[in-house]
């Protein structure tokens, strides 16, 4: 067999490299453009993916290897149009470039519920990723944004506070996004997404990103893609990212998920307020801000931060170097507000240097895989054909009483578990 008819004159040193080795068999795949190196032809196309192979053999001492040479091949994820790739780029580009329309376009991506717009959001969030570890291994392994989770009752000021608060940090020259999540209505499915009415100047901040999202009636007062808007954010070039969530219940550890670190914000006078919060909550706060700390108020916020202070004591410490902190604030006068952003500040720096953070990071990577899974398994749980089919005939059963509710989700298990 004639090597160089193959071979379509290859590049002299690397031909006779060849003919040195003992090799018997070779297996060369070369890019798809027209020459390699400097003006020497490929062989033929070997598929539609753009490649070309060349084979020739070579009788040695018994040995048969195969050596394979590839280049890298640009090309569009299964099935994606030129189009869906051209989107998807410029939104990456526009993203990692901090233009503040894309990054609303691409957080709009990730909410919708289309699956086509599904698949392109993971592609997305993909490169995003890709992306900032890069930045992060530049930055010797250190988180590049530092998230964090607000949470209080409604009225405690988490508004007010997130509107003074952010434009202290604006000041000092960080870039913040907030991503205020607003309960949807059982009853219409609607949201106000107010949020921006309330932060009228922080909103006009070219520094700052304000996200109002609906909860769509997702448990915990989170949306479903909260965690891939905050890597949208961080890969836009923000440095702080604010998680604004709906009241206060034992719903609410869904945020705690997420964030670096999670700050309750109380209201002083409301009553019994070791009775009013539950204590899960309590205990998931790195940091307790009473509120409201000014005129007529100052007496009450005094006795609620020292009854906090005396309860926080009794719970067990969730972080070996850190322990949780209460502090009185008033976004009227700006009391404490400083004393807020030194306080997390020293709860980052001491969370990093112990290796804390990173470790709860890496945890928190695992309980987002696993909360995909089941919304993803529940989705294909109802759409399934033989389950769509029985779900009314059984609703209506355990609506009569004729049938107990457990007795029903075992058919319906069944029924998917048999599927062909």
């Amino acid at each position: 067999m004639n090597i160089p008819m193959l071979l379509q004159h290859p590049p002299q040193h690397f031909l006779k490299g060849l003919l040195r080795a003992p090799f018997r068999r070779h297996h060369c795949i070369f890019h798809s453009s027209t020459h390699l190196g400097s003006g020497i032809p490929c062989a033929g196309p070997l598929s539609s993916l753009g490649r070309h192979c060349t084979t020739w053999m070579l009788l040695s001492d018994g040995l048969k290897r195969k050596l394979c040479l590839q280049t890298t091949v640009k090309e569009h994820p299964d099935g994606f149009s030129d189009k869906e790739q051209r989107f998807v780029d410029k939104l990456y580009t526009g993203l990692i470039q901090g233009q503040r329309a894309c990054l609303a376009e691409a957080i709009t991506l990730i909410e919708s519920t289309h699956t086509r717009k599904k698949e392109l959001a993971q592609v997305l969030l993909q490169k995003v990723l890709v992306h900032l570890r890069e930045q992060e291994r530049l930055n010797k392994g250190k988180p590049l944004a530092f998230r964090v989770g607000l949470s209080g009752p409604p009225g405690a000021g988490k508004s007010t506070f997130i509107e003074y608060f952010g434009k202290m940090l604006t000041e000092r020259g960080h870039k913040l996004s907030v991503l205020a999540v607003d309960p949807s209505s059982c009853t219409s499915g609607g949201s106000l997404l107010g949020d921006k009415t309330r932060m009228t100047e922080l909103s006009r901040d070219m520094n700052a990103y304000i996200r109002p999202s609906p909860t769509r009636g997702t448990l915990g007062g989170v949306t479903r893609t909260t965690n891939e808007a905050i890597l949208l954010c961080e890969g836009g070039g923000y440095d702080i990212i604010l998680i604004e969530t709906v009241g206060v219940g034992q719903s609410e550890f869904a945020v705690a998920d997420m964030v670096d670190m999670f700050v309750l914000l109380l209201p002083p006078a409301g009553g019994d307020e070791l009775q009013g919060i539950k204590r899960g909550i309590i205990e998931m706060a790195d940091l307790v801000a009473v509120t409201k700390s000014d005129g007529d108020l100052i007496v009450p916020a005094r006795r609620i931060q020292a009854e906090y202070v005396s309860a926080l004591k009794l719970l067990r410490r969730r972080s070996g170097v850190w322990r949780p902190k209460v502090i009185r604030i008033s976004a009227r006068s700006g009391e404490g507000i400083t004393d807020v952003w030194d306080k997390m500040k020293e709860f980052q720096d001491v969370m990093l240097a112990s290796g804390e953070l990173i470790a709860k990071r890496q945890r928190q990577q695992k309980v987002w895989m696993w909360n995909l899974i089941q919304e993803n398994v529940l989705e294909h749980f109802r759409t399934h054909p033989t389950v769509r089919e029985q779900i009314p005939l059984l609703e209506k059963r355990v609506l009569s009483g004729s049938l107990s509710p457990g007795l029903a989700a075992d058919l319906l298990l069944k029924a998917f578990k048999s599927r062909d």
